[in-house]
């Protein structure tokens, strides 16, 4: 088990009132599976996500990350944690604009003990011939292969992708999706990936339901269909 959660719950108050953002939420991830974490806005999928990757912290339950218990450590142990264990890549590319392809990528190699060939990381996401280049020169889909590979180079144990076509029209979400599929064949990276488009759920072995942060289904995909078939 790579991730396991138990009854974890997250509250947040805004003014008088108290949300929950999770509720008794459980959740069991094996190695190498890719998973799909669907729901509406407001369903709870990024705090989940950012409580996985240790950005935010349950208030109840316990979080355990590749055999470390989140909830028990300290913020510079956490901090290490998320530098070596998880990759992170999000719907906004925030990538460096004074760096070039390479060099973006280069930076996140050069924070961790054992990463990936940066140039062997730029020829799986199909950016090999711009690795000069600079982001203002590239496309949105271009720009999210290099957020894809700036989180790859890591070879973390776990990749955290939240919503990551969603600012990408139709044709190039497709083709993201594709290469996040080709890096969860290639290197075996265990990916979690929120999103709230269901047509997606069809390329994941795990595919989670939440709704007012709950989950409300967690069931296994018997009958995959690749990327390139995901319509909406």
């Amino acid at each position: 088990m790579i991730v396991d959660l138990h009854n974890v719950s997250k509250h947040y108050a805004t003014g008088a009132q108290r949300v929950d953002a999770l509720h008794g939420v459980s959740l069991a991830v094996q190695e190498g599976e890719l998973v799909t974490i669907l729901g509406p806005s407001g369903s709870g999928k990024s705090t989940l996500l950012n409580i996985i990757g240790g950005i935010d912290f349950p208030d109840e339950g316990s979080v355990v990350v590749a055999g470390q218990d989140l909830t028990g450590l300290t913020n510079s142990q956490l901090t290490l944690f998320r530098r070596r264990t998880v990759g992170f890549v999000f719907q906004f590319f925030n990538l460096i604009p004074t760096l070039t392809v390479r060099e973006n990528v280069q930076v996140t190699s050069t924070i961790v003990p054992l990463p990936l060939d940066v140039d062997e990381v730029l020829a799986a996401v199909g950016m090999i011939a711009r690795a000069s280049a600079f982001p203002s020169a590239l496309s949105g889909g271009e720009q999210q292969r290099v957020a894809v590979a700036r989180a790859v180079v890591k070879h973390p144990l776990v990749l955290l992708c939240d919503e990551p076509t969603g600012s990408l029209d139709y044709r190039t979400s497709r083709e993201v999706l594709g290469l996040l599929e080709r890096v969860n064949d290639t290197y075996g990276t265990t990916m979690l990936l929120v999103t709230h488009n269901a047509a997606i759920a069809g390329m994941a072995h795990h595919v989670i339901h939440m709704r007012s942060g709950e989950i409300e289904t967690d069931t296994m995909n018997d009958h995959r269909s690749p990327a390139s078939e995901v319509t909406w």
